[in-house]
């Protein structure tokens, strides 16, 4: 009986035991979680956090201008290159040989202009001898006409002499011969005139042509100088460059290859710049404004903490800018918390090593310091 009570009074201390080390162990649990529990409350009045964020660059295509086989290429996946370096060439044959069709293109409407402006010279001393001719018979028509006054005054009187039977019908036809005459070399006279005047507007209608033709042999110069120009910028097409500073991926690019004009080959990613875009959630947005001050952690590099700050807000959620935008005018709508992509810039407190560990694409943690 004693043996009983003794094993009883042990149970029942060891009872007790149990129950004192799970009371403290239930504090310990109550008093963590409350403590966990306010500090995210007290954090969630000064911070704004979000696991929907990448790290964005600038990403250039390289986009070839002409087409054609590929003859070289001169750089690898994960090179990098400087702006300006040959990123691979493009078979030239046929783009020098439109070269050289612009530049007898060129030559020969040149040539074409130089003929019409001669033309032109032409037309235009040909005008000059009109007028001198014309001139000249002005001044000979004005003289054939005094000639043949003094031919009709001397017919006058010596009709009237014949009349009077003063002298012989001989003296009488010699003077009606010499009137008639004088008539006849002014009316002919008249006539070079009016011939040398039709002449000249004959003339002067050439000339206006011939100017014409200048202005249109000028014209095709200049067309053809264009046309040579364009395929000379073909031409240097040929060898694509990089138009940035930065690094390459993705090339799927080999000697021998077609490719055509506006084909996006491979990418350039711009490593002079670097930022992260944070969906938040359109119930965050509330105290958020640009300049606030972020923690910024990426998923690789988990103990790299980044400086940053708010840069601005986009002008539309994101589910404006995919491919088919929900419509709510369906009559099945269902309401769902939007998110709103906020670029967050990177400031100089960043050391360059670290920024160098950023790729596009990566997820980044965002902790928005509002207060």
């Amino acid at each position: 009986m004693q043996q009983d009570m003794e094993n009883t009074t042990e149970n029942i201390a060891k009872k007790k035991g149990t129950n004192k080390k799970f009371i403290i162990i239930l504090s310990a649990l109550i008093l963590f979680g409350g403590g966990y529990g306010g500090y995210k409350y007290v954090q969630s009045l000064s911070h704004e956090t979000t696991d929907d964020a990448q790290v964005e660059k600038n990403m250039s295509p390289i986009i070839p201008r002409v087409g054609g086989y590929i003859a070289s290429v001169y750089v690898k996946d994960n090179d990098f290159v400087k702006k300006g370096d040959t990123l691979f060439t493009i078979e030239s044959q046929d783009y020098q040989i439109r070269v050289e069709e612009a530049e007898a293109a060129v030559a020969a409407a040149e040539s074409s202009f130089d003929v019409s402006k001669a033309d032109v010279s032409a037309s235009s001393a040909n005008v000059a001898i009109s007028d001198a001719t014309i001139q000249s018979n002005a001044g000979s028509i004005e003289a054939a006409v005094i000639r043949a006054n003094q031919a009709n005054n001397d017919y006058i009187r010596y009709q009237n002499l014949y009349n009077n039977q003063s002298i012989t019908k001989q003296q009488y036809e010699q003077a009606l011969t010499g009137k008639l005459e004088a008539d006849k070399q002014v009316e002919i006279l008249q006539q070079q005139r009016n011939a040398s005047a039709s002449q000249r507007h004959a003339i002067v209608s050439k000339t206006t042509v011939a100017s014409k033709q200048t202005s249109v042999a000028e014209a095709n110069v200049k067309r053809a100088k264009a046309q040579l120009d364009a395929a000379k910028l073909n031409l240097s097409y040929t060898a694509v460059l990089a138009s940035v500073d930065g690094q390459v991926s993705n090339i799927k690019v080999q000697q021998g290859q077609m490719i055509n004009p506006g084909q996006s080959l491979f990418y350039i990613v711009d490593n002079r710049e670097t930022w992260v875009v944070a969906n938040f959630k359109e119930t965050q947005l509330q105290k958020m404004k640009p300049g606030q001050k972020v923690g910024i952690k990426v998923s690789a590099y988990p103990n790299v903490e980044f400086e940053g700050e708010v840069n601005s807000f986009s002008p539309a959620t994101g589910s404006r800018f995919s491919l088919l935008p929900p419509d709510n005018a369906t009559g099945n709508f269902v309401k769902t918390v939007q998110r709103l992509p906020v670029k967050i810039k990177l400031t100089n407190e960043n050391t360059a090593e670290h920024i160098a560990l950023l790729r596009p694409g990566m997820n980044a943690d965002v902790d928005v310091l509002v207060r």
